[in-house]
């Protein structure tokens, strides 16, 4: 058993040391099982990143009279830990070629257990609010771990499987957003809300699993090129940033509204809801199916062109819109709900293959510099697209405080969805627009 040990390893490395995912011999002899073995893991570690940055969106639930926090406060609340996302999302991704993807994700998956352990001896009646918003900001480092989990990835695939391979470890993060919301719903089942606590602390033990896993069977890729400068050579190209802005419309409304739907439902629909247990039976749905929904947008990008899907998805996502709204206006649960879960589907469609357009980007370039590149971007567009979540929990917390309902985000998240799809097509699509069509 040791020499097959030994022998296995050896040949891990001989594959790491030569890694270069586009040759098709290397990728059949090996560099296939490496590339699927540090994607289990990643998937597993942004998982509970995910997890861990969505915890305000179940525990705002939990804020009972005892608690003195207005709709407008809990709206904050989880507007708080996006922001700090986002902000993390760019050094999270060059962390990756300054310290190994196996190091990193071990160090980020054990940085969760500060703001979990917090969570679950702190958040009780009587806390000050500003205690609160330094607890929710904290929460918010869980957002970086997509970022650095992505650019990892994003090395270890060929070209043509990057949709895949990429929505599959996004999408399999994403769910983290259904899965906490899950662990609330069974806390408020089971105890009541009296233990906001226990929600934060059943990841304690899942955060040190997922480390030791990364520790023991994830690997660091050897002379990976640093990302100095990588930034600055990407910041200079127009498409860079027209697909940021699509990553707002579709991944910045997936985060916004896993975070604030809970919260909608019961302002909006409050005379439905006799507690919050009986909005958080709806809540999950829609993050779990926007994050099913992420790795097939990835696939239908592989085959038909990441714009070409991307704009249909942009259209669809107006057409949701619209139904939300419609249902606000005749105060319709059922087609309310209805719309929002249209809404995180083609969102996750949209994510999975915005995020196909990028390595297409730089299909001229060398591969190394293709991968450098494309991380970086990976790293900006994340960062950009993360800060559209909290663009979504403004968006209703003024439209709440302004006229006691959510129809002018609605109308604006309409005509947001209109310009990305104009933006889309004019950017990738129209003739002589630019180089490729993702």
């Amino acid at each position: 058993m040791s020499v097959i040990t030994t022998e296995q390893t050896l040949s891990d490395k001989a594959l790491l040391d030569a890694w270069n995912p586009e040759d098709e011999e290397l990728w059949a002899v090996g560099a296939r099982r490496i590339a699927r073995r540090n994607l289990a893991l990643s998937i597993l570690s942004e998982h509970i990143g995910f997890s861990v940055w969505s915890l305000w969106s179940v525990l705002v639930l939990f804020l009972g009279p005892g608690y003195h926090v207005d709709a407008a406060g809990k709206f904050l609340l989880t507007s708080v830990p996006t922001l700090v996302g986002s902000v993390l999302r760019l050094p999270y991704s060059f962390a990756v070629t300054r310290f190994g993807g196996r190091n990193w994700t071990v160090f980020s998956a054990l940085i969760l257990l500060i703001p979990c352990a917090l969570a679950a001896f702190l958040v009780k009646p009587g806390v000050s609010y500003s205690t609160l918003l330094v607890l929710a900001a904290i929460t918010g480092i869980g957002g970086g771990n997509f970022a650095s989990s992505m650019t990892n990835i994003n090395a270890f695939y060929p070209d043509r499987l990057k949709g895949w391979a990429l929505g599959l470890n996004a999408g399999g993060g994403n769910v983290g957003v259904a899965a906490v919301q899950l662990v609330g719903l069974a806390v408020l089942a089971w105890s009541g809300k009296g233990h906001p606590g226990l929600v934060a602390g059943i990841y304690l033990p899942l955060i040190v699993v997922a480390a030791a896993g990364s520790a023991l069977y994830m690997d660091n890729l050897p002379n990976r090129r640093a990302e100095k400068g990588a930034i600055r050579q990407v910041a200079k190209r127009g498409t860079t940033w027209a697909v940021s802005v699509l990553y707002i419309g579709t991944f910045g409304s997936f985060i916004g509204f896993g975070f604030a739907f809970g919260q909608v439902l019961q302002v909006q629909f409050k005379s439905e809801f006799a507690t919050p247990v009986d909005a958080a039976y709806l809540t999950f749905l829609g993050p779990l199916l926007g994050s099913l929904s992420r790795p097939i947008g990835g696939r239908l990008a592989d085959r038909l062109g990441g714009a070409r899907v991307t704009l249909v998805t942009f259209a669809l996502m107006a057409a949701g819109a619209g139904v939300v709204l419609a249902a606000s206006h005749a105060g319709s649960l059922p087609a309310f709900v209805t719309g929002f879960v249209l809404l995180f589907v083609f969102s996750g469609i949209g994510n999975g293959s915005v995020y196909k357009m990028i390595p297409a980007l730089f299909a001229g370039e060398a591969d190394a510099d293709a991968r450098r590149l494309s991380g970086a971007l990976i790293g900006l567009a994340g960062a950009v697209g993360a800060f559209g979540g909290v663009l979504v929990n403004m968006a209703f917390r003024q439209s709440f405080l302004s006229t006691k309902n959510g129809n002018a985000a609605y109308w604006t998240f309409l005509l947001f969805y209109a310009l990305c799809a104009a933006l889309t097509w004019a950017v990738f699509m129209r003739r002589g627009a630019g180089r490729t069509r993702g």
